[in-house]
């Protein structure tokens, strides 16, 4: 049983337009509640895993800063972190720890719904060394429970 999750700290926010698109960084992003982030491929209904109804699992993923950078250290390569295609970049914040409780990232609430495990198209798009490296580790699922906008330096609420 993992300890009480503490609380963190919002560093990046990463969105791509489309399926296959490279991601591209905000300087802050409105989450909208039950559909995901304006501007993203889930929000649009365009990204490769899009459900035909949005669903609490497509609406924003999260990815801790600390496990990209223990990638990087361990495989020798210098990732960004949004390589990882996760929307929400934290530090400070034990994300798998979240997995069915709500907690605010700035303005807007969520819930962990989820672990956002490697998959064959990421490794695909970066390489194979994510798939064993990155297992329980390369992020969270989570549905928008209260839309709002976020910015990088934003706080990231375990209640």
């Amino acid at each position: 049983m993992s300890a009480e999750p503490r609380s963190g700290t919002v560093v990046g926010i990463y969105v791509a337009a489309a399926a296959g698109a490279g991601t591209a960084p905000l300087d802050k992003a409105r989450l909208e509640a039950g559909r995901g982030i304006a501007g993203d491929r889930y929000h649009a209904g365009s990204g490769t895993f899009s459900p035909k109804e949005m669903d609490p699992d497509h609406q924003v993923t999260l990815i801790a800063l600390e496990e990209v950078e223990a990638f990087n250290a361990a495989s020798g390569q210098s990732l960004g972190p949004g390589a990882f295609r996760r929307n929400v970049v934290t530090r400070g914040v034990d994300l798998n720890a979240l997995i069915g409780r709500r907690f605010r990232v700035g303005e807007a609430e969520l819930r962990g719904t989820r672990l956002c495990e490697p998959c064959a198209h990421l490794a695909g798009l970066l390489n194979g060394e994510v798939l064993k490296r990155m297992v329980h580790r390369a992020g969270l699922r989570a549905e928008i429970v209260k839309g709002g906008v976020v910015r990088p330096g934003d706080a990231v609420e375990v209640g």
